[in-house]
């Protein structure tokens, strides 16, 4: 049997896609020598990990030799100085499509942003269009599942909304922003059902259950943790001059474009996802129990 191939194999993901599919033939392809140990720590001896550059198509082509399918999870929502969009995206993404030309591998899926098309005036939004099209345009059938914010035990987002849920006065930037955020468990579920029942090329938008404001979000997830939260919106333009200021840093926590994609409105509807994946998805207060609960 072929071997799977992921990319981005030591994010939270791909940490949770090795588990996932643990006995099946894995190729986990990451960036360091670090990385390999995190994906080695969590799969032992059982998956093959190879360390290449992303934009490397030697390096690219010799990894993905003998694959059956590649499911690229390797993308950022905040540039800087180690890694641009461009080069996270659609450079990855061009790379990728040469590196597979007259490879025995069947399929791709892209893992990517509710949001993001060619037209989008977002930079990173726009560079995740890009890279988008540059797989639909390849020979191999690419599959582009698009999601909004993911929960998951242990990673960052969990942590960030469990911070501002556990404090009494949380203060946000644009509280009314929709939020529709999908347990990590039901993107690998959807990743799964793509090998088993989706062939040629297609996209789809996959987001939680439930689409509420930022506000709600962090009360609901409050009450989780039984703590009463009172929230403050600012004005998103502060947060965006603040995040101007932050982009003289060679590392900036923040930048406007991150912002402009964490307060994009998700209102997603996921009936054509679920229909096509034969999947269900976990509610929002089982999701919140799972995630804040695991130490």
């Amino acid at each position: 049997m072929a071997p799977i191939a992921i990319t981005g194999a030591n994010g939270h993901l791909g940490k949770k896609l090795i588990q996932r599919l643990c006995g099946s033939p894995l190729r986990a392809l990451v960036r360091s020598t670090r990385a390999a140990d995190q994906v080695r720590k969590i799969a032992g001896h059982d998956v093959d990990v190879r360390i290449v550059d992303y934009t490397n198509l030697a390096q690219m082509r010799d990894a993905l030799a003998g694959c059956e399918r590649v499911v690229h999870l390797v993308g950022i929502i905040k540039e800087g100085a180690a890694a641009s969009y461009q080069q996270a995206h659609e450079a990855s993404c061009e790379v990728l499509v040469e590196a597979l030309r007259g490879s025995s591998v069947q399929q791709i899926v892209y893992l990517s942003i509710v949001g993001s098309t060619l037209e989008a005036l977002n930079a990173c939004l726009k560079s995740k269009g890009q890279a988008q099209q540059i797989l639909r345009n390849g020979t191999i059938p690419a599959v582009v599942l698009k999601v909004p914010m993911v929960l998951g035990e242990n990673d960052y987002a969990t942590a960030a909304l469990k911070k501002r849920a556990s404090s009494r006065l949380a203060l946000m930037f644009n509280a009314n922003s929709m939020e529709q955020p999908i347990y990590a468990g039901d993107v690998i579920a959807a990743i799964c059902a793509i090998f088993e029942r989706v062939v040629g090329p297609a996209t789809f938008d996959l987001g939680g259950p439930r689409s509420l404001t930022r506000r709600d979000l962090t009360v609901r997830a409050a009450a989780v943790l039984n703590n009463s939260v009172r929230v403050v919106s600012l004005p998103l333009a502060l947060g965006m001059l603040v995040a101007l200021g932050l982009e003289r840093l060679a590392n900036p926590p923040i930048t406007r474009a991150m912002l402009g994609v964490l307060d994009h409105d998700d209102q997603i509807d996921n009936q054509p996802a679920l229909t096509a994946l034969g999947i269900s998805l976990t509610p929002l207060e089982e999701t919140l129990t799972r995630v804040f609960q695991t130490p």
